[in-house]
């Protein structure tokens, strides 16, 4: 079955830079079946949007701007969502926006047992992300895609990797020990899995890593072992908390 999602975008709120990373980033989690991109098309500060559209099969949805301080974009957007959600014709969404103005969104949406990823820049507050099951930032799939076009990784722009802190380390190494079996040893797709549950923008491209295993090899503070599937010709990774000498 085809995991069919929505993707609505804030047109005012993200950048016309990003829509190529992003697309491809969203083909990773389903069919985007439905594509609308929300704003006042008559500004001429969307006008870098309106050549992408057609290249990208997105929709463009007309909403003025009627009254000073209200933003009725996102009330479009939200009017939208609901109504495809009492369609059945999607089983998932995708919000690309930086507004928090989309977290009571997010939360009803997952309520009516829709997958939610957000997309958006990194100062998207707090609220939205954790109302998500999963928050990528914009950053890094720009990131992401200089780093192929140059072919090393070491160009990638200092200011959109993080370095991890003491504060991620300690989430990983508590998901360890919450899947961990008498031994330690934790199977690591079930370790990528439940951090993603516990922080929705957990992500090993915010460092730097293209996958999860080569950050957790370079922090040191963990063991990892491959062991045979009796399933799958491809080996099968666990990590364990190393023990403090």
């Amino acid at each position: 079955m085809n995991f069919n999602l929505a993707v609505l975008i804030d047109g005012d709120n993200i950048p016309s830079a990003y829509i190529k990373e992003m697309m491809e980033e969203i083909a990773k989690y389903g069919n985007p079946t439905i594509k609308r991109i929300y704003g006042d098309w008559t500004r001429p500060h969307l006008s870098k949007w309106k050549n992408l559209l057609l290249e990208n099969a997105i929709t463009p949805i007309q909403q003025y701007g009627y009254t000073t301080g209200k933003n009725a974009t996102d009330s479009a957007m939200i009017i939208d969502a609901m109504d495809i959600l009492y369609s059945e014709k999607v089983h998932g969404f995708c919000l690309v926006s930086s507004d928090s103005d989309f977290t009571r969104l997010a939360t009803r949406l997952r309520e009516a047992g829709m997958q939610v990823i957000g997309i958006g820049e990194k100062k998207t507050p707090n609220p939205f992300i954790v109302a998500c099951d999963k928050f990528v930032y914009i950053e890094i799939l720009k990131n992401q895609s200089k780093e192929t076009e140059v072919e090393n990784e070491k160009t990638s722009s200092k200011d959109t990797v993080d370095k991890i802190t003491s504060k991620e380390i300690k989430l990983i190494a508590t998901t360890i020990n919450d899947l961990s079996d008498d031994d330690g040893w934790a199977f690591l797709g079930d370790v990528g899995s439940l951090l993603q549950k516990k922080q929705p923008n957990f992500d090993p491209r915010n460092y730097g890593f293209q996958k999860l295993t080569p950050l957790i090899k370079s922090i040191g503070k963990f063991e990892i072992e491959q062991r045979e599937s009796s399933k799958s010709r491809h080996k099968l990774i666990f990590v364990k908390n190393k023990k403090r000498a």
